[in-house]
């Protein structure tokens, strides 16, 4: 049987009881959740990587990208033969020298790159996108086949 041990919690001041295994039960699951997360280098590029929408309609499929702070030349985007769109491009850092001095700076650059599968059968020849205040949204109409699969599903009234 393990020994128990009597911690306080500093919120309440109500006493709790943990066993130590679950302490290093813990502290094991907390190290190989966060592992991954160690340097400051990773949620950095994580930061760079544009958050996605996916929406649809009965004709289109529209991916819509939140891209701040890249300009439209430095963007480009590839839909793949099995249907995985990538966008990718790079936020540049312009620097000028005019002797200030920054003490604190939560900026980031660098290039990225973000691919989404895409689970319909689409025609990508006729794929258009515009770039505008920042969002990316690229519209990428539906096969007539795809447009066709969706079948309205009636529910039966049960008897009483």
């Amino acid at each position: 049987m393990s020994e128990l041990i009597t911690r306080k919690d500093q919120s309440h001041n109500i006493p709790r009881r943990y066993a130590y295994a679950k302490d290093f039960g813990d502290i094991i699951s907390n190290f190989f959740n966060n592992w991954a997360d160690y340097s400051e280098t990773n949620s950095t590029l994580k930061s760079l990587d544009p958050k996605i929408e996916v929406c649809e309609n009965a004709k289109n499929i529209m991916v819509l990208a939140e891209i701040p702070g890249v300009k439209e030349e430095d963007l480009d985007m590839e839909i793949s033969a099995d249907g995985y769109l990538t966008i990718s491009g790079e936020k540049k850092h312009e620097q000028k020298q005019d002797n200030k001095n920054s003490y604190f700076s939560e900026l980031s650059y660098g290039a990225f790159s973000r691919t989404i599968p895409l689970p319909w059968d689409l025609k990508f020849n006729n794929a258009e996108a515009e770039f505008h205040n920042g969002i990316l949204s690229v519209i990428i109409p539906k096969s007539t086949d795809e447009q066709c699969k969706k079948k309205k599903i009636t529910l039966k009234k049960q008897k009483a």
